[in-house]
C-alpha cells in the first residue's frame, strides 16, 4: 500500500491498491454519487480530495440528468485527455448502491485502455467485497462536521 492510499471503508483498500498499481493511475477516488469518499490514492491534501470528490459527484449528477432527458440509460463512463494527463470517471452498482471511481493518469505511463481494463476488475472486486446487508448510516447535519473530520483524518492517516 502506498503511503498516500487511504480508505475510510477498509473493504475498498486492497482493490484500490491493486487498481492503482496495475493501471498506473496517479490519483484515484472511490466515492458515492453524493461525493462521500470511501477511499483515495495519490492525494496529499484534504482540500484536493474534497474538491475532486465534489467535481466528480457533480459530473455524475449532470451526466445522469442529461441521460434522463435523452430518455436513455445513464452513460457508462466519461473520459477526457489533455496533452499529458487523462481522467476516467465511471459508476457501478453494489449491494450498498451506486459507487463512482475517478482515476487520473499520466499519458506517458498509462492509457485510457489500460485504465478501462483495470477499472472493470476494480468494479468487480469492489462489488464482491462490499459488506452484505450493511448500509452506511446517514450523516445528520449535526454530525456532519465531526463525520467529515473523522473521515479526512482516516484518509490522511492522522
Amino acid at each position: 500500500m502506498s503511503p498516500q492510499t487511504r480508505a475510510v471503508e477498509n473493504w475498498t483498500l486492497q482493490p484500490l491498491t491493486d487498481f492503482v498499481r496495475e493501471a498506473s493511475a496517479r490519483l484515484v477516488l472511490v466515492l458515492t454519487p453524493s461525493g462521500q469518499v470511501l477511499a483515495q490514492s495519490g492525494f496529499s491534501r484534504a482540500v484536493d480530495v474534497m474538491s475532486a470528490a465534489a467535481l466528480a459527484a457533480a459530473i455524475v449528477a449532470s451526466t445522469s440528468e442529461l441521460a434522463r432527458q435523452l430518455r436513455q440509460a445513464p452513460f457508462a463512463a466519461l473520459s477526457h485527455q489533455g496533452p499529458k494527463t487523462g481522467f476516467f470517471l465511471s459508476t457501478f452498482m453494489t449491494e450498498r448502491g451506486t459507487l463512482a471511481v475517478l482515476a487520473v493518469y499520466d499519458l506517458d505511463v498509462s492509457s485510457l485502455g489500460l485504465v478501462q481494463l483495470f477499472y472493470e476488475q476494480l468494479a468487480a472486486e469492489l462489488k464482491s467485497a462490499t459488506p452484505r446487508g450493511a448500509v452506511p448510516k446517514q450523516v445528520l447535519a449535526a454530525d456532519f462536521e465531526r463525520e467529515l473530520t473523522d473521515s479526512l483524518n482516516t484518509l490522511f492517516g492522522r
